[in-house]
């Protein structure tokens, strides 16, 4: 009898010890399991993916999380879209131009790879200022933002080329990444950093992790205790914001601390004051962090637990670079490798070789320009030589050749 009594007390322990193997076996690969998973192009160093809105086609956003609402900036005759627009909406940001204005269109329906996002608002530019085909020789249709994306972990993996939704609620630390507190301020993200300046001060710095900015980073320089500008830097046209163009200096910062990684030497943007200054005031940052700094790494936004994971990737030992010419170009037609100046930075060697806007480059080095994709063309724009870069132009219907100095200044 005692035997048999005791065969049962096992039998029990071995059962409930099965049980609460399986259950916590259970927990643990739910555990960072991804909810969803979306494949995407890396154009420049933008994440670009694709996304339908009220059953459309399919549309190629950039995913920006420097700004909150999804927003399309350019539509062609292939693209099949339904919006019921309510006003016209004035938008702040970046540039010292005028502001730019966008018809809203409230109570979308966004579709991210098997994700459904309801009650969207999606905003459409009355002008495309941003010209995003053109300057990235791919269809651009627009940028998302991360309103609908608050309440996932989202994995942004450059080496495998996905982007991941995970459940906060079964998220735990990943394994291999340093962890930061991430700053969360109405729709905006900030992570603090150090930065090691050239006269060797040590400045802590809040900044923007913006996805949509084709930068490394910019700091603003004209408050007291800011990042100071490097010593010896040139003059740039930074990028185009959603209120104009966006100038200023570009130059180069010893050390960035990112978690436990040292970015060094890396070329960084300071923008005029007149270009930033009501965006610092509001969120009274430091400056942003852009996507040729956020392509070195892997890494998770945690908005629920207010926190950032990155890992090196194997882009992190890139060297930095910068538009030694000082000429910006875009794509002439689409899909057709023709391109024309768009502007040409104030006092640049492609400015001082007598370089315009509206020339349309023929021959590079003696090679026909068509040989060559428009981001072919920037990354030899960018490449410092002590030879100069011949360049053939055609203006007014006449051909122009110049040598432009490529020495690096930086």
């Amino acid at each position: 009898m005692k035997s048999s009594i005791k065969q049962f007390v096992r039998k029990i322990f071995f059962i409930g010890g099965c049980f609460l193997f399986t259950v916590f076996s259970t927990v643990l690969s739910a555990q960072n399991r991804a909810m969803a998973s979306v494949s995407f192009d890396k154009v420049g160093s933008y994440v670009v993916f694709k996304a339908k809105i009220n059953n459309s086609s399919p549309l190629n956003l950039i995913l920006d999380s420097g700004i909150r609402s999804t927003l399309i900036t350019e539509l062609d005759s292939g693209d099949h879209i339904t919006l019921n627009y309510s006003d016209v909406k004035e938008l702040l940001g970046l540039g010292s131009g005028n502001h730019l204005k966008a018809y809203t269109s409230n109570s979308n329906t966004l579709k991210i790879g098997k994700l459904v996002f309801d009650f969207q608002p999606v905003f459409v530019l009355t002008e495309d200022v941003f010209n995003l085909s053109r300057h990235t020789g791919s269809k651009i249709n627009g940028l998302i933002g991360m309103d609908m994306l608050w309440k996932y972990v989202i994995e942004v993996n450059y080496s495998q080329k996905q982007i991941r939704f995970y459940n906060p609620v079964h998220f735990i630390d990943p394994k291999g990444y340093h962890k930061m507190p991430l700053i969360v301020e109405g729709s905006k993200i900030f992570v603090q950093l150090n930065v090691l300046q050239g006269d060797g001060e040590i400045k802590k710095a809040k900044l923007l992790i913006d996805t949509g900015a084709e930068l490394t980073a910019w700091f603003q320089s004209f408050k007291n205790g800011s990042v100071h500008l490097p010593t010896q830097n040139v003059r740039a046209t930074i990028g185009e914001g959603l209120n104009g163009k966006i100038v200023g200096y570009k130059g180069r910062i010893p050390e960035i601390w990112v978690g436990n990684c040292t970015i060094k030497n890396a070329i960084v943007s300071f923008p005029d004051s007149a270009c930033i200054g009501a965006i610092v005031k509001d969120y009274e940052r430091d400056g942003t962090l852009g996507s040729q700094l956020l392509e070195r790494f892997n890494f998770f936004i945690d908005f629920e637990h207010r926190q950032f994971y990155c890992k090196p990737n194997e882009n992190f030992n890139n060297s930095f670079t910068y538009n030694v010419a000082g000429i910006d170009i875009v794509q002439v037609l689409p899909f057709v490798s023709l391109s024309e100046v768009w502007s040409v930075w104030e006092n640049s060697p492609a400015a001082k070789a007598g370089v315009k806007e509206g020339d349309q480059i023929i021959e590079v080095d003696h090679e026909k320009s068509f040989l060559f994709e428009i981001n072919d063309l920037k990354r030899l724009f960018e490449r410092p030589s002590k030879r100069p870069l011949i360049l053939t132009l055609l203006r007014d219907g006449k051909e122009i050749t110049v040598e432009i100095d490529m020495r690096n200044r930086l």
